[in-house]
Protein backbone atom coordinates (compact mmCIF):
# COMPACT_ATOMS: atom_id res chain seq x y z
CA UNK A 1 0.00 0.00 0.00
CA UNK A 2 2.85 2.25 0.55
CA UNK A 3 3.43 2.45 -2.94
CA UNK A 4 0.65 5.23 -3.47
CA UNK A 5 1.38 5.18 -7.36
CA UNK A 6 0.09 1.33 -7.68
CA UNK A 7 -3.15 2.46 -6.47
CA UNK A 8 -4.94 2.67 -10.02
CA UNK A 9 -4.18 -0.64 -10.20
CA UNK A 10 -7.07 -1.61 -8.03
CA UNK A 11 -8.51 1.21 -7.12
CA UNK A 12 -10.67 2.45 -9.99
CA UNK A 13 -11.85 5.78 -9.22
CA UNK A 14 -8.31 6.42 -8.85
CA UNK A 15 -6.81 7.69 -12.55
CA UNK A 16 -3.19 9.01 -11.67
CA UNK A 17 -1.08 9.22 -8.57
CA UNK A 18 2.29 12.00 -8.05
CA UNK A 19 4.17 11.25 -5.08
CA UNK A 20 6.66 13.64 -4.35
CA UNK A 21 9.31 12.30 -3.22
CA UNK A 22 8.67 9.04 -6.25
CA UNK A 23 9.04 5.95 -4.87
CA UNK A 24 7.49 4.52 -1.14
CA UNK A 25 5.81 6.44 1.09
CA UNK A 26 7.85 8.46 3.34
CA UNK A 27 7.16 11.23 6.46
CA UNK A 28 7.92 13.98 3.79
CA UNK A 29 5.11 12.64 1.50
CA UNK A 30 3.17 14.77 -0.64
CA UNK A 31 1.33 14.18 -3.74
CA UNK A 32 -1.58 14.10 -5.85
CA UNK A 33 -4.58 11.49 -6.51
CA UNK A 34 -6.65 11.74 -9.69
CA UNK A 35 -10.47 11.23 -8.99
CA UNK A 36 -12.33 9.70 -12.03
CA UNK A 37 -15.17 12.53 -12.70
CA UNK A 38 -14.14 14.46 -9.51
CA UNK A 39 -10.72 16.20 -10.43
CA UNK A 40 -7.47 16.23 -8.11
CA UNK A 41 -7.20 16.14 -4.16
CA UNK A 42 -3.31 16.90 -2.66
CA UNK A 43 -2.61 15.06 0.68
CA UNK A 44 0.53 15.27 2.57
CA UNK A 45 1.76 13.08 5.06
CA UNK A 46 0.53 14.49 8.60
CA UNK A 47 1.41 11.00 10.39
CA UNK A 48 3.94 8.43 9.94
CA UNK A 49 4.69 4.86 12.47
CA UNK A 50 5.60 2.17 10.59
CA UNK A 51 4.70 -0.55 10.31
CA UNK A 52 1.70 0.52 12.58
CA UNK A 53 0.13 3.50 10.72
CA UNK A 54 0.52 6.26 8.69
CA UNK A 55 -1.97 9.14 8.31
CA UNK A 56 -2.45 11.61 5.12
CA UNK A 57 -4.01 15.31 5.20
CA UNK A 58 -6.11 16.27 2.15
CA UNK A 59 -9.11 18.43 2.11
CA UNK A 60 -11.60 20.85 -0.02
CA UNK A 61 -12.39 24.61 0.27
CA UNK A 62 -13.40 24.65 3.95
CA UNK A 63 -12.78 20.49 5.09
CA UNK A 64 -9.77 19.10 6.23
CA UNK A 65 -9.48 15.13 5.40
CA UNK A 66 -7.58 12.96 7.51
CA UNK A 67 -7.18 9.47 5.91
CA UNK A 68 -5.79 6.79 8.66
CA UNK A 69 -4.37 3.61 7.66
CA UNK A 70 -3.89 1.58 10.56
CA UNK A 71 -2.45 -2.12 10.29
CA UNK A 72 -2.08 -5.03 12.61
CA UNK A 73 -1.19 -8.04 12.84
CA UNK A 74 -3.58 -11.06 13.17
CA UNK A 75 -2.30 -14.55 14.80
CA UNK A 76 0.69 -15.51 14.14
CA UNK A 77 1.29 -12.30 12.40
CA UNK A 78 0.78 -14.09 8.64
CA UNK A 79 -1.65 -11.80 8.14
CA UNK A 80 -2.93 -7.83 8.66
CA UNK A 81 -5.79 -6.34 9.10
CA UNK A 82 -6.05 -2.75 7.71
CA UNK A 83 -8.31 0.08 9.58
CA UNK A 84 -9.10 2.92 6.75
CA UNK A 85 -10.58 5.96 8.94
CA UNK A 86 -11.72 8.78 7.08
CA UNK A 87 -12.33 12.02 9.27
CA UNK A 88 -14.02 15.48 8.08
CA UNK A 89 -13.09 18.55 10.20
CA UNK A 90 -13.48 22.32 9.55
CA UNK A 91 -16.31 25.05 9.00
CA UNK A 92 -17.97 23.24 5.62
CA UNK A 93 -17.77 19.90 7.35
CA UNK A 94 -21.10 19.12 7.92
CA UNK A 95 -22.11 20.12 5.41
CA UNK A 96 -19.70 18.42 3.15
CA UNK A 97 -19.98 14.46 5.11
CA UNK A 98 -23.35 13.49 3.83
CA UNK A 99 -22.13 13.44 0.30
CA UNK A 100 -18.35 12.59 0.77
CA UNK A 101 -19.34 9.63 2.84
CA UNK A 102 -21.75 8.41 0.11
CA UNK A 103 -19.50 8.84 -2.91
CA UNK A 104 -15.93 7.84 -1.13
CA UNK A 105 -17.98 4.92 0.32
CA UNK A 106 -18.86 3.89 -3.11
CA UNK A 107 -15.64 3.95 -3.83
CA UNK A 108 -14.62 1.43 -1.25
CA UNK A 109 -16.80 -0.88 -1.64
CA UNK A 110 -15.63 -1.04 -5.07
CA UNK A 111 -11.90 -1.11 -4.70
CA UNK A 112 -11.55 -3.10 -1.61
CA UNK A 113 -12.30 -6.30 -3.11
CA UNK A 114 -10.08 -5.23 -5.81
CA UNK A 115 -7.09 -4.40 -3.50
CA UNK A 116 -7.83 -7.69 -1.49
CA UNK A 117 -7.53 -9.61 -5.35
CA UNK A 118 -4.56 -7.55 -6.13
CA UNK A 119 -2.71 -8.39 -2.96
CA UNK A 120 -3.58 -11.95 -3.49
CA UNK A 121 -2.06 -12.21 -6.98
Amino acid sequence: LAEVERWPEWAPHISGVTVTPAGPLTPASSGTLRIRRFGQNTFRMSAWDPPDRWQWTGGLPGVRILYDHAFAPVGDGATTTLTWTVSLDGPMAVVVRPVFARVYGGFADRAIPRLQQWMLA
